[in-house]
């Protein structure tokens, strides 16, 4: 492979393991807040015992996003010297924007969160605990802000070449930014509920069925209830923002060939590049037009209409089908979880099963939708103004794969030992004594 190949494989690989854990801390904060609200609410220790279980993890996550994070900040000198030099005049501030507002804000009040429980006022606390959920929240709102704009770039101009701001607020509220910004947090919101959902139904098919796992188990499964529909509704506007600002993207997505009315749905295919055209294909007719344009014979443009200048189209067209399809599996099972729960009170052993084997799906579908996103960008790194092959530097392809080759040994230890570790806290938090014996009296703080 030549070196730019392998760069972008090894920065995929870095964006991929880094992804996994922000999806998770940034909805993960809200829930624990959202314990700890109950707690003071209702002066429950079920709750309290939640919240420290789930603190752990969410120690854990929130350190592996920050290193490997740190890791894939390297990649921008090392790898991809032309993006700094082309764009750095507004990418460079969002980052720091994004460090000021938000990595500070959850760096500082961490320490309170996970060790002052006993330390400081109950009340406090709780701050805390808001504090670094809403610093979680702002950290994926600059990030989202800079990625949107390397999709739909608004607000610059090019002087020799290079970009400089002239109008931050288009920048950030480029055209794209709303429903990337809003996919993105319920993806997070689904992520952690289902990890939630997933690790409580474990314990309790191991037979830890206390108040704690039970609560656990509701809050997960009806977060992700609710916000499924609301994912899908986002989803179908982010796709209708698509097809407006990236045309190619969408029509590699539909692995749609001739610009033509009556398109169909494809729900399988294999697209075949060197032939232009797709093989085995099922379908549900008129079913793309209807989605994409809202009526049977509404016109989509096709790829051939971007021959040179379109993304790779079998990642695309797969990943889409991938992340579609695990979400239609989170709405089944989190509205027939949600619906046992009401009825019962608890789960059945077939559900409980279904919730487990659910527990990462979340992450299937973020990344399926990641490698979408990105992929379907290609040739362009920031769409209009730099390709990506123009960003890649001269570091010779057999350092590039070393590297990625030790890269690739560590990330998969590490996602192995994540796994592990989760787990092995849980099963802990089921032997351990109750951590709250009575309630805080809170009238007396």
């Amino acid at each position: 492979m030549d070196a730019l190949t392998l760069a972008r494989i090894q920065f995929a690989a870095n964006i991929s393991f880094h992804i996994l854990f922000p999806t998770i801390t940034i909805a993960l904060a809200w829930l624990l807040l959202f314990f700890k609200l109950r707690f003071r609410a209702t002066g429950e220790s079920k709750w309290m015992d939640a919240y420290f279980l789930w603190v752990k993890i969410f120690a854990v996550t929130f350190a592996l996003g920050v290193v490997s994070g740190i890791t894939m900040s390297f990649q921008f000198g090392t790898n991809w010297p032309g993006f700094m030099e082309r764009v750095g005049n507004i990418a460079g501030p969002l980052l720091a924007y994004e460090v000021l507002t938000a990595f500070f804000l959850e760096a500082t009040f961490i320490a309170v969160m996970l060790f002052g429980f006993r330390k400081v006022p109950e009340w406090l606390h709780t701050l805390a605990t808001g504090l670094v959920a809403f610093g979680t929240t702002m950290s994926a709102f600059w990030i989202l802000v800079l990625n949107s704009w390397m999709h739909t770039p608004a607000g610059y101009e090019l002087r020799d070449g290079v970009a400089h701001a002239t109008d931050w607020l288009a920048i950030i509220f480029n055209p794209s930014m709303p429903y990337r910004l809003t996919h993105m947090l319920l993806a997070s919101g689904l992520t952690a509920a289902f990890l939630v959902a997933g690790v409580s139904a474990w314990r309790w098919l191991k037979g830890d069925r206390g108040p704690s796992v039970l609560a656990a188990l509701r809050s997960g499964t009806y977060v992700a209830a609710a916000l499924i529909p609301l994912q899908i509704l986002a989803g179908d506007l982010h796709g209708l923002n698509t097809l407006e600002h990236q045309p190619a993207k969408v029509a590699a997505m539909e692995g749609h060939w001739e610009t033509s009315g009556n398109v169909p749905l494809l729900l399988f295919a294999w697209p075949d590049e060197e032939a232009r055209t797709n093989h085995f294909e099922v379908g549900i007719p008129n079913g793309a037009s209807l989605i994409l344009k809202h009526e049977a014979d509404g016109v989509i443009q096709g790829l051939n209409d971007f021959q040179g200048a379109h993304p790779p189209v079998k990642p695309v067209f797969f990943g889409f089908r991938v992340m579609v399809g695990v979400g239609m599996l989170m709405l089944v099972v989190s509205w027939a979880a949600a619906w046992t729960l009401r009825r019962r009170g608890e789960p059945t052993v077939w559900m409980a099963r279904a919730l487990v084997a659910m527990t990462f799906s979340g992450w299937v579908a973020t990344l399926a939708g990641w490698y979408v996103t990105e992929i379907g960008r290609q040739p362009w790194l920031v769409t209009g103004v730099l390709k990506t092959h123009e960003a890649v530097s001269a570091v010779p392809a057999a350092a590039i794969g070393g590297t990625l080759t030790m890269y690739l040994a560590t990330y998969a230890a590490l996602l192995v030992a994540y796994v592990a570790v989760v787990f092995k806290l849980a099963g802990k938090a089921g032997k351990a004594v109750p951590t709250i014996a009575r309630p805080i009296p809170l009238a007396a703080e």
